[in-house]
């Protein structure tokens, strides 16, 4: 079972809310999921991520548990949600942005892509029809298409070679998505991503191309790669509007929580990014009054709530003062508290934007919020 139902439009912006509906549990949208690169959001219990931060689904990736744990296990193990011990939705990206960034020696070609393992240096070929057999071992809900992730800087000679293999990559990803089947009994969606860089005429060719092969839902990448803010909007401009209507988008890896919440005044549904956890490793703590430093020598002495609007049990637990503790301590307890604390303000912030597409009053909200949450406090 896999199905979208919008449920709400905003009068005022193309932001909408929704149910998208799969085999392991209802997705409301907006929505923004917790990225567990390798079978883990790290720091963080699963438990937590349920009860706590009320994540409905999470991520996997497809070049990280290739390379370990790999595929023998993962399907010895009956897929990633036994695995890891996951009970609720699975998205997993096909790799090809890690391939892109973590290889120091690739190769790519009509056939596919050839890398060298971070890890140890050993060399791999994703080809799109074992991405495809991959993520079926994997066993994820939806499933992204091989791609390429074109540089944010890229000239548009490059983009429009790139655009050129990963249109290539996903006419044979689908043929080979078509003549498969899960192996665990549950539905996996496939989305298309749509690539083009920051060139208008590339994007909508990419919309274009991925609207011929796109099956459940369609993905937006190669944005939040280097292009000024300006540029991503303006291709979601160009791009959202092409898209079915009674379909889900995905912007992949964006991003800070204005962006979010201006790609949902746009019309994308569903978002990932590392940035609440690895932000929250640091130090930095999203909040609704603004962000905070917490090594900064301010907190040394505030033994307030960490903070006294969030929705996670650490927010009230534990000191501002504690916390600074923990951080200038090195104590790995800092990191763990801190990425709770940043992943249940991205939930609440996209579960308060769907009240206020509800309501009828998001964009006035949207506009108010965004200076305020991204001010230094």
């Amino acid at each position: 079972m896999f199905d979208f139902v919008k449920t709400s439009v905003d009068s005022r912006s193309s932001a909408r809310a929704g149910i998208l509906s799969t085999d392991h549990g209802e997705i409301h949208t907006p929505v923004f999921m917790p990225v567990g690169t390798v079978g883990s959001v790290k720091g963080v219990y699963h438990r937590d991520l349920k009860d706590d931060i009320g994540a409905e689904i999470i991520l996997g990736n497809t070049y990280h548990l290739y390379l370990r744990p790999g595929p023998d296990i993962l399907k010895a193990a009956g897929g990633l949600h036994r695995f890891e011990g996951w009970d609720r939705p699975i998205l997993t990206d096909s790799g090809g942005f890690q391939v892109f960034s973590l290889s120091p020696i690739r190769r790519l070609t009509p056939d596919g892509c050839t890398f060298a393992s971070h890890i140890d240096g050993s060399r791999h070929t994703f080809t799109p029809e074992n991405n495809v057999d991959i993520q079926r071992i994997i066993g994820a809900d939806i499933m992204m298409a091989l791609d390429e992730c074109c540089p944010g800087d890229a000239d548009e000679k490059y983009a429009r070679k790139s655009l050129r293999l990963t249109q290539g990559w996903l006419e044979r990803y689908v043929r080979r998505y078509e003549e498969t089947e899960p192996l665990y009994g549950h539905y996996q969606a496939m989305f298309p991503i749509v690539q083009g860089c920051v060139y208008p005429d590339l994007r909508r060719a990419a919309a274009e191309h991925a609207l011929r092969y796109g099956h459940d839902g369609f993905a937006i990448g190669g944005l939040a790669v280097g292009e000024p803010v300006e540029k991503m909007y303006e291709m979601l401009e160009i791009v959202c509007p092409m898209l079915p209507d009674d379909k889900p988008r995905y912007l992949m890896g964006v991003g800070t929580p204005a962006n979010i919440l201006e790609g949902i005044a746009r019309g994308v549904d569903m978002f990932d990014c590392v940035m609440p956890t690895r932000n929250g490793r640091n130090g930095m703590l999203f909040t609704w009054n603004g962000i905070m430093n917490m090594r900064n020598a301010k907190w040394a002495d505030d033994f307030s709530p960490i903070d006294p609007e969030g929705t996670s049990f650490v927010d009230k637990a534990y000191s501002k003062a504690y916390l600074r503790h923990l951080f200038v301590s090195g104590e790995m307890f800092a990191a763990m508290i801190a990425s709770e604390h940043n992943l249940a303000f991205y939930l609440d912030l996209v579960r308060t934007a769907r009240r206020h597409i509800e309501a009828g009053d998001f964009t006035a909200w949207k506009n108010a919020a965004v200076k305020r949450i991204m001010q230094r406090i």
